[in-house]
């Protein structure tokens, strides 16, 4: 497939005159939070037990974050055994989330297509080609949707499964592939994690930077950089609705902490959950998706709609304080592993 030309800059019309609050909202991120205390094994407790009262019951699946990291990672052959077994098991049916959002995933990696008055915006595109072809296309054709009528491939950071099969969808159906403008030069350099089971990711075609918007229709998808799991994971903001109810989603783009002992990266992680934090806040927030179902349980989710009346409460619609809360989780698990890694 030719390698198109970025016209983001028609695409993604940036609110210009917010570019200076922008700039400096990334510089924040990047900058090391304030520390009360030395780093010991008290301050690790302390964060692990401020992170535990955040959750309470309802968001416990968070706190696996809050488990000692490991300092390095994966060796190559544990890297694909593992990924081979996530990739071998079952998928989950696929399903509608939401009027406009749609859940067309693999048991342990996620990937959401957004239905617009204009085509289908996709968030992540599964491990491989192999998925993509029985999950994505598979899945929207079960639930009455066109995979021809995919226009954007949003990839939410620069590792193989969720690029996998950018590259099959991309040529297929001539659908923009969209990264980060920092995973992109990730991904064309020295890719993080390197496998044959994932394959070459995608030539860079839309570059985004922080404060950009994805419009296609009806639709618009803001992009928030949140650096930590990559350095330019994106966490997409938009619109969804319920029998007639608007709300606001966000799908924190990437969570778990595998690039071992890396302190300035957790800073940046921290930085990230506390600057969405108030963007949550500020507009109004309650829904939180993730692109892994065992972090936001869209399984579980999707089951219980299909089982409940049309005009029962939508599971997924948590409440701006319970998505705050969320955050809180995974920024206080993240403060209590700079710690750990500060004590080593």
């Amino acid at each position: 497939m030719a390698q198109r030309k970025n016209d983001s800059k028609n695409a993604f019309p940036l609110k210009t005159t917010a570019l200076a609050a922008v700039v400096a909202l990334i510089q924040g991120c990047a900058q090391t939070p304030p520390r009360q205390q030395a780093p010991s094994e008290a301050t690790v407790a302390a964060h692990v037990a401020a992170a535990t009262h955040a959750a309470a019951t309802d968001l416990a699946p968070l706190l696996t974050l809050c488990k000692p990291a490991p300092a390095a990672r994966p060796a190559q052959a544990e890297l694909d055994k593992g990924l081979a077994a996530f990739i071998a098991k079952p998928a989950p049916p696929p399903g509608q989330a939401f009027d406009n959002l749609y859940f067309v995933g693999a048991d342990w990696v996620s990937a959401w297509a957004i239905k617009t008055s204009d085509g289908i915006i996709l968030i992540d595109a599964l491990n491989t080609q192999a998925e993509a072809a029985a999950l994505i296309e598979g899945g929207m054709r079960k639930l009455g949707l066109d995979p021809a009528q995919i226009k954007y491939v949003l990839v939410t950071h620069g590792h193989g499964d969720h690029y996998g099969g950018a590259p099959y969808l991309a040529e297929k159906y001539r659908a923009r592939v969209v990264m980060s403008d920092i995973d992109w030069t990730m991904t064309e350099t020295r890719l993080e994690f390197a496998t044959p089971i994932w394959g070459a990711p995608p030539k860079r075609d839309v570059s985004v930077k922080d404060g950009d918007r994805i419009t296609l229709g009806d639709t618009s998808v803001s992009m928030y950089i949140t650096p930590g799991h990559t350095m330019g994971t994106i966490s997409p903001v938009f619109d969804v609705t319920s029998n007639g109810q608007r709300h606001r989603a966000m799908l924190w783009g990437g969570t778990g902490f595998n690039f071992g002992k890396d302190v300035p990266r957790l800073d940046a992680y921290i930085g990230a959950t506390q600057r969405m934090g108030a963007v949550v806040q500020s507009q109004r927030i309650d829904v939180l998706l993730s692109n892994h179902s065992n972090i936001d349980g869209s399984q579980a989710k999707l089951a219980a709609l299909r089982q409940q009346p049309a005009a029962a409460a939508n599971p997924f619609v948590l409440g701006t304080p319970t998505v705050e809360r969320s955050l809180a989780v995974m920024g206080g698990c993240a403060q209590a592993q700079r710690d750990r890694f500060l004590l080593q």
